[in-house]
């Protein structure tokens, strides 16, 4: 069932659908968003800051969207952060280059296209021997893996795999959900059948969508495209060249059932989740329970058998206690080789075979299953300890999951060890354990200056933790204790004792392995799913990696990174977050779609890496290439054999001309042309989440390739968005495509509606409500424009001499002063609320107030431009009707200029403006409240009140309006408080303590927000107050139904209390401020 909006009726909808449609084919036509460097004869003799000073450009990209589905409401979030900027830097005049290319790069759509080879042995050509069984929707898919009794992906971790899950389990079923009738399904059993399907769909939604893309530079990565190919052999080999490609044995996240590492790109599940290396700790039994003894008999084959356990912290294991396991967890004794057995959980196994720990690689010979519960009261060896031999004991919280399943006992130093230890002491009758085990007394490994020598037990008294199911204190406790131990502490027993901690770390570790007593075991920092559906292991493995993390390379990164804007602190923390941890990372594979690996052609160039540097392609793509597959030649007519390494170097790096240059020099040339124009670019944009992978590859691979001048001048990261305040899932029938949002609402309003979603790295929400009334308010907006100028639309023509006239040209200006601001932040959001709302109530104020004399046509029209201008990046299609269907130009909004204002804004203009609007409005709350009083209703505008029964009132009102020109004395105290409890770097003023004092005060604080700080600590209003009053005057009486209003200074009004004239309230006169004038309503 759907939890989407349904829209009643679509009649306006349908119209300004049909508008959209209109100018996009207009825009197509005239090639309105294909952009070029300026020619080589434009820019003959000047340098290049020349160049882009007479010619300024601006390139902007967000990352290839993946082509096995069709684009989705996040991708078009992200893209819209482009698409509006791209709209805004058009009408500062720069030639706006914005590009879309297609990834199709990796394993998703081999693997989908052998699942679909797999169902149709199973279920014929067209599946029509598919029984659906009957389940619950919600289901998951289950997972594969080699361990039978793999547990399945809790609900609450289910993470990716559950935000992209469609409630289908077959790949058939999934292709059907996005629109491919199951007659067609068959053709995708050809992975090349989805790069020929799914671009031109996506295509066509950005189209749909208006976006400002230069298509001609459209293409799809792999050997699909020659040209693209030629370019990432280019890239592999200089990368390797300048020795950053490294071959070794290193450690990786590897799918059993696909053979090859499973990088971010080829995971259904766990993103961004690396390995994690521990030290397998060997503690040999040496005695088994005689349940133990007799599950094992004859199955060892004479192997001695060792626990292994994984540990994070091999310099604690001097203060071994004991050694826990769980009971109700299932543990296998595995051959490691002909002479020794581990005991370990299935899943740790299962990567230890992939690091060579096992005899033969990728195979796990079980030689028995244990119980948890029979392993207790072994006696084992404790290597390293005070204590030789220590016993197995329960303990609650291990988990399968994590480690072996197997945990070493040091409760000196670790708060759970020490409360599980406690436990089993206090209760070793309930855990049905021999209370010698328990006899082992913590031992003190290192000292640390907050907790002593015996940090577990200063740690859980202090939490006032009780016992082991005290799990968040311990939580706590531990990340205590362990970082006060890494960083501050000092080895108190052993070889290296008197060493610091992180110093001794590593030595104990090498110590252990060089004695045989431990090795060194990986696995993955938490589940990996890849898109084949394998539970993924960590392998020790020969492979091509580029090696991030290196000194040199990392500080050029950083040195990028410190250049480049990134927008927001939070975007720039997560980068420097992530060149801190990011090292080597395979950058190569033996299954999926890719470049071959020059060097090395077993492999294929992996999709994280075909991804880092071909923003500066865009730059000569529409050259090489007249169609996405490079099929189709460009018009430099060049042949993809003609791009060599050489060729390449001379276009992107000033490399050498190659003495046997397969092409002419001119050709090449133009090429070099556009990128030197183009490049850097000036923004690339992207969901939050690919800073851990694919935009910090982007910093290392231009620190690395390109000289300083090429680097990236920004990177803008945006959060995921939600669909009206839930992620999005289609089992749950909360989903949103692209173009779904577009046949629904239309492409302005939704346009409007991403905007408004949200402009930091902070999560969106795509409202589907505010989607449907920007359709109304958009229609009735273009309602208004058309009738405004037809002949006869009642408007006032000759000078400009209402005040009036005056104000609202000043508020147009000043609004378009402020959304340029916000449009040069990069704040959508603000820029429409200040640039198409705040607009819209500027000039809803104007028609009220100029009702008795008539809006003027001059101004009308000149709002109606600047609306459609200042709107023009947001909704394009809506600027475009304006200018071209109502106003009549002759040309494209597209190719227009920014309003700028002829001259300063007038600010104590805007500040009247503004205390008009505040001055009818409190004009209207005082009477109301007097109305209130005396039991009478409001009067509507035009209608008389009614006289009330009994009433010695009379039906007319008249106001008197008293203002004052400076504070009275103890509100001059006040604000001069005010101004020293100010902070300009916060914009926060401390609140007064004075009770008389703290309604004024924060009344000071609304007019600081409202004016500005300097404004309003002047304590004198910018503008004449009475006069600006006066101007009011007769819209106030037309609005409140008035016979007359009169206007005294607080000194006049005093006179007439003092001289005893009815009407007037001495209480009511003081408590006017400048600014703020009290009223007086009597009825005549």
């Amino acid at each position: 069932m759907s939890n989407t909006l349904e829209l009643a009726q679509t009649g306006k909808r349908d119209h300004l659908k049909s508008l959209e449609k209109k100018y996009q084919d207009d825009w197509e036509r005239e090639h309105i968003f294909e952009t070029d460097a300026p020619t080589q004869e434009e820019t003959a003799g000047l340098t290049g800051a020349e160049i882009h000073e007479k010619f300024p450009k601006w390139f902007g990209n967000f990352p290839y969207p993946y082509m096995n589905g069709s684009l989705h409401l996040g991708h078009a979030f992200t893209i819209s952060k482009i698409e509006f900027a791209a709209g805004y830097q058009r009408l500062l005049g720069k030639r706006v280059l914005f590009p879309h290319g297609f990834h199709v790069t990796g394993m998703p759509i081999k693997a989908s296209a052998d699942k679909i080879i797999r169902e149709m042995e199973m279920f014929g050509q067209d599946f029509e021997n598919f029984e659906a069984p009957e389940e619950d929707a919600d289901d998951e898919p289950a997972v594969e893996t080699s361990n039978p009794s793999a547990p399945r992906i809790d609900k609450a971790k289910k993470g990716k795999l559950a935000a992209k899950s469609t409630g289908h389990t077959h790949q058939f079923q999934i292709m059907e959900s996005i629109g491919v009738p199951r007659s067609e399904v068959k053709k995708f059993a050809d992975p090349y059948h989805w790069l020929g399907y799914f671009p031109p769909i996506a295509t066509a939604d950005n189209r749909a969508l208006g976006t400002r893309i230069d298509w001609r530079r459209s293409f799809m990565t792999t050997p699909a495209n020659p040209y693209y190919d030629s370019f990432v052999r280019w890239q592999m080999n200089k990368l390797y060249a300048l020795g950053k490609i490294k071959f070794g044995e290193r450690y990786t996240i590897f799918s059993p059932k696909d053979g090859q590492p499973c990088m971010d790109h080829d995971r259904a599940d766990g993103e961004g989740i690396g390995p994690q290396e521990y030290t397998g700790v060997k503690m040999e039994v040496i005695e088994w329970s005689a349940a133990a003894q007799k599950a094992l008999e004859g199955k060892l084959g004479g192997r001695k058998v060792y626990l292994v356990a994984a540990t994070l912290r091999p310099e604690t294991m001097y203060g071994q206690t004991n050694c826990f396991v769980g009971t109700a967890i299932n543990y296998g004794v595995f051959a490691a080789n002909d002479k020794e057995a581990y005991v370990c959980t299935q899943r740790a196994a299962r990567n230890m075979t992939f690091q060579g720990i096992f005899d033969v690689r990728g195979q796990v010979n079980q030689l028995a299953e244990l119980e948890g519960s029979v392993i207790i009261g072994a006696k084992i060896k404790a290597p390293f300890s005070v204590y030789p031999e220590v016993y197995v004991l329960p303990m609650d919280n291990v988990l399968p999951t994590k480690g072996t399943g197997v945990v070493t006992s040091v409760p000196s130093d670790s708060p759970d060890d020490y409360a599980t230890l406690m436990d089993l002491r206090k209760k070793a009758e309930y855990y049905k354990i021999d209370p010698a085990w328990t006899a082992f007394d913590p031992v003190p490994v290192l000292s640390t200056p907050a907790y002593g020598e015996m940090s577990a037990p200063a740690l859980v008294k202090q939490l006032k933790i009780a016992s082991q199911k005290d799990v968040k204190q311990l939580a706590d406790a531990k990340e205590l204790a362990y970082k006060e131990g890494f960083y501050n502490g000092t080895m108190s027993v052993g070889e290296f004792k008197g060493e610091p901690v992180q110093e001794a770390k590593g030595k104990v570790r090498t110590s252990m392995i060089k004695d045989g007593v431990a090795f060194a075991y990986a696995e993955p920092e938490g589940l990996v799913i890849s898109r084949s559906a394998d539970e993924c292991v960590v392998a020790l493995m020969d492979q091509w990696y580029l090696d991030y993390g290196e000194p040199k390379w990392r500080a050029d990164a950083e040195r990028l990174l410190a250049r480049m804007d990134t927008y927001f602190v939070e975007t720039r923390n997560a980068f420097e977050s992530t060149l801190a941890w990011l090292n080597q990372w395979a950058c190569a594979r033996t299954y999926g779609l890719g470049s071959v690996l020059p060097w090395d052609p077993q492999f294929l160039v992996e999709s994280l890496s075909d991804s880092t540097i071909y923003m500066c392609y865009y730059t000569v793509a529409h050259l090489l290439h007249g169609s996405i597959d490079g099929k189709v030649r460009g018009k430099l007519d060049i042949a993809p054999e003609q791009m060599t390494d050489e060729i390449w170097e001379y276009i992107f790096l000033d490399g050498p001309w190659p003495a046997d240059a397969p092409l002419p020099k001119e050709k090449v040339n133009a090429l070099k042309h556009e990128y030197e124009y183009f490049y850097p670019f000036d923004v690339r944009s992207s969901g939050k989440d690919l800073i851990n992978n694919h935009l910090s590859f982007a910093v290392y691979n231009h620190a690395a390739i390109f000289p300083e001048s090429k680097w990236p001048l920004s990177m803008r990261a945006n959060g995921h968005i939600l669909l009206n305040g839930q992620k999005m899932s289609k089992s749950k029938g909360n989903s949103l495509t692209l173009r779904q949002s577009v046949e629904k609402f239309g492409a302005d309003a939704t346009r409007l509606a991403l905007a408004d979603a949200g402009d930091g790295i902070e999560d969106a929400n795509f409202e589907e409500k505010n989607a449907n009334a920007n359709i109304l308010r958009i229609h009735t907006l273009l309602t208004w424009c058309e009738e405004m100028t037809k002949e006869g639309a009642g408007l006032r023509t000759g000078p400009k001499n209402s005040y009036h006239d005056k104000v609202f040209e000043e508020e147009i200006n000043n609004l378009i002063n402020i959304t340029n601001e916000q449009y040069e932040l990069t704040f959508y959001k603000d820029a429409m609320k200040y640039g198409f709302y705040e607009l819209q109530s500027a000039r809803d104020w104007y028609r009220e107030v100029t009702a008795d004399i008539g809006m003027h046509a001059d101004l009308v029209r000149y709002w109606i431009s600047v609306a459609a201008l200042l709107a023009t990046p947001i909704a394009p299609h809506f600027a475009e009707h304006i200018w071209r269907g109502i106003l009549h130009h002759p040309t494209s909004i597209q190719r227009a200029l920014w309003p700028t204002p002829s001259q300063p804004v007038d600010t104590p203009t805007i500040e009247a403006g503004a205390y008009m609007r505040a001055l009818v409005k409190n004009a209207r709350d005082a009477e109301l409240t007097l109305l209130k009083k005396l039991g009478k209703p409001l009067a509507r505008a035009g209608q008389k009140r009614k006289r009330q029964p009994h009433s010695t009132q009379r039906s007319h009102a008249r106001c008197a309006s008293t203002s004052r020109r400076v504070f009275q004395e103890w509100q001059d105290a006040c604000v001069s408080a005010v101004q020293v409890a100010w902070a300009p770097e916060t914009a926060r003023v401390d609140d007064a303590k004075d009770k008389r004092a703290m309604p004024f005060v924060q009344l000071f604080k609304k007019r600081i927000a409202e004016f500005g700080a300097e404004t309003a600590f002047k304590r004198k209003l910018p503008f004449v107050e009475t006069d600006v009053l006066r101007e009011v005057l007769p819209y106030l009486k037309r609005t409140l139904t008035l016979v007359d209003v009169e206007i005294l200074s607080v000194e006049e009004a005093l006179e007439h209390v003092v001289a005893g004239k009815a009407g007037y309230n001495r209480m009511i006169i003081e408590s006017s401020e400048p600014g703020s004038p009290a009223f007086e309503f009597r009825n005549v």
